[in-house]
């Protein structure tokens, strides 16, 4: 069966679930690209599943800052806010588990595992020139990366790079590079509000895309009853 492939859940414990049931019955693992908590109110409810559920994980760089890892200087103001008090609120259990999570790149399975970029988990790769200069860093034919919250990613062949769209089904042809972005569960930021996340089959060589609402009023009722910066429960409106 495929694998469930998800990234920046963000505390976000109301689009996890909607993900999940969504995709019920329809993988066997589960695998996930970083950043479970920052921004949302749930954070370790997030860690408790991915605990127990996921096959293979690797840190983001919320995931740092919200276990004392990683210095908060130069975050916004609203990340900031809320990565202390994500700090505040995490378990001594959870907190030790998300200073163990390893770096990328993660091999699983002759695919790769990134937050960021096979070069630097922190880096974004958001433009055609961002993915090219990682081709030579490449550990796999297939690499899945989040830290953008826009679904998607890139295809790298003998005549260049190509940005690949998330409204299809992508197939996995010989020869060719692919680094593909299963969009955020519990923060898009390409301008749809629902939660975004991907299903991979290693057997039919094919990577599906999929979107599914949630209970938003929910998720941004927790930010505002924990205190959190009010742009954090009005950006999940907006997908941005």
């Amino acid at each position: 069966m495929p694998q469930l492939i998800l990234s920046d859940i963000h505390g976000n414990f109301d689009a996890l679930q909607a993900v999940l049931a969504d995709a019920a019955g329809r993988y066997d693992q589960i695998l996930c690209l970083g950043d479970l908590v920052g921004y949302g109110a749930e954070p370790n409810a997030v860690i408790d599943w991915a605990k127990a559920n996921t096959a293979a994980i690797v840190r983001g760089n919320h995931d740092k800052a919200c276990s004392g890892a990683y210095s908060l200087d130069d975050y916004s103001m609203s990340a900031r806010a809320s990565a202390s008090w994500t700090r505040n609120e995490l378990t001594a259990e959870n907190r030790s588990y998300l200073q163990q999570l390893p770096q990328g790149p993660l091999p699983y399975q002759k695919i790769a595992l990134v937050h960021g970029s096979p070069s630097d988990e922190d880096e974004y790769l958001v433009s055609i020139v961002d993915v090219a200069v990682q081709r030579g860093l490449l550990m796999a034919p297939l690499t899945f990366f989040g830290h953008t919250h826009v679904q998607g990613g890139f295809l790298l062949g003998p005549s260049g790079t190509k940005r690949i769209g998330a409204a299809a089904s992508v197939l996995m042809e010989p020869d060719y590079y692919f680094l593909i972005n299963p969009g955020s569960v519990g923060q898009p930021r390409d301008g749809d509000w629902r939660a975004g996340y991907a299903l991979y089959s290693a057997l039919e060589h094919t990577v599906d895309f999929h979107r599914v609402a949630y209970d938003v009023d929910r998720a941004a009722a927790k930010i505002r009853a924990a205190g959190l910066p009010e742009f954090l429960a009005a950006r999940l409106y907006e997908g941005r």
